[in-house]
């Protein structure tokens, strides 16, 4: 194949990005006591008595001060939660006024966090929601995902958004409680519906990337434009809002933590301390 043929990628070489992703995923498990991917899967059962060996640290004192006698929680055990990445591969992902676009954000972004779970001895699956069809079912083989994200490195300029029907598409045929990662820019209409209706049953979490040129910081004038996925004509200006965000906002409501990240400013800082605060406040602007 002719290399000048071949769909653009990120500015960064193969070694480059390899030691970006692994950087990620170091600054994601450290420091991290127990999994942040395990969404409800350690939850209190009972108390009994005190046996010798028990740790202290289980001690139930508000049971041994009613009762008199030393208790001990006890909990059910943590589980291995599928950790499920759907990765956004359309055109407005790709489309930046940075160094780094949505796209190569979310691509670094996904193998960090896929290289974590499966430290933590989570399996990591794979599905892109753009028109591209690429399912890869739950693995805890480091090789693999880094085969994954060097594939998605390159990307189309042509693709459109199935955010929402591949997420409809998929939580049928999905037969246990799974952690869903969306990054995305979630300009499909029907994202949000979707993610929401996804809540009912498994644990979510969105990471919604957004180009500073999306805010009307372009700094042009009034420009004809044509929108990257859908092919829609629009006349704006420099200042003017392209995407609303107030239903993406709204998503902690539903039950789903939710991440906005700016590709203009620092990611990882956001992205580590989210990460940690998991089942605490679900939502950062």
């Amino acid at each position: 194949m002719n290399p000048a043929a071949q769909p653009p990628h990120d500015p960064l070489d193969a070694r480059q990005f390899e030691l970006a992703v692994r950087r990620l995923a170091n600054a994601l498990s450290y420091g991290q006591e127990s999994s942040p991917f395990l969404g409800a899967g350690i939850e209190y059962v009972q108390s009994r008595l005190y046996q010798p060996g028990d740790p202290v640290k289980f001690i139930d004192w508000r049971m041994t001060g009613r009762t008199g006698k030393f208790h001990v929680k006890e909990y059910e055990a943590p589980r291995q939660m599928p950790v499920y990445l759907l990765l956004d591969t359309s055109a407005s992902m790709c489309v930046s006024s940075q160094r780094l676009s949505k796209y190569a954000w979310a691509v670094q972004i996904a193998g960090g966090l896929a290289l974590a779970a499966v430290d933590h001895m989570n399996p990591v699956g794979l599905m892109t929601v753009g028109e591209r069809s690429l399912h890869h079912p739950p693995t805890l083989a480091r090789n693999s995902v880094m085969q994954w994200m060097h594939q998605l490195r390159r990307y189309h300029l042509v693709e459109g958004t199935t955010l929402g029907r591949r997420i409809r598409e998929l939580i049928p045929r999905v037969e246990q409680r799974c952690l869903f990662i969306v990054l995305s820019d979630l300009h499909d209409l029907d994202a949000i519906p979707a993610i929401k209706l996804m809540a009912h049953e498994h644990d979510c979490m969105i990471l919604h990337f957004e180009d500073p040129a999306e805010r009307g910081q372009t700094g042009g004038g009034i420009y004809r434009a044509v929108e990257a996925e859908t092919g829609r004509a629009f006349v704006a200006h420099g200042k003017s809002r392209w995407f609303g965000d107030a239903e993406a906002h709204a998503l902690p409501r539903a039950g789903v933590d939710y991440l906005h990240l700016r590709t203009d400013q620092p990611v990882l800082p956001r992205l580590r301390h989210f990460m940690k605060s998991r089942g605490g406040t679900r939502r950062m602007g």
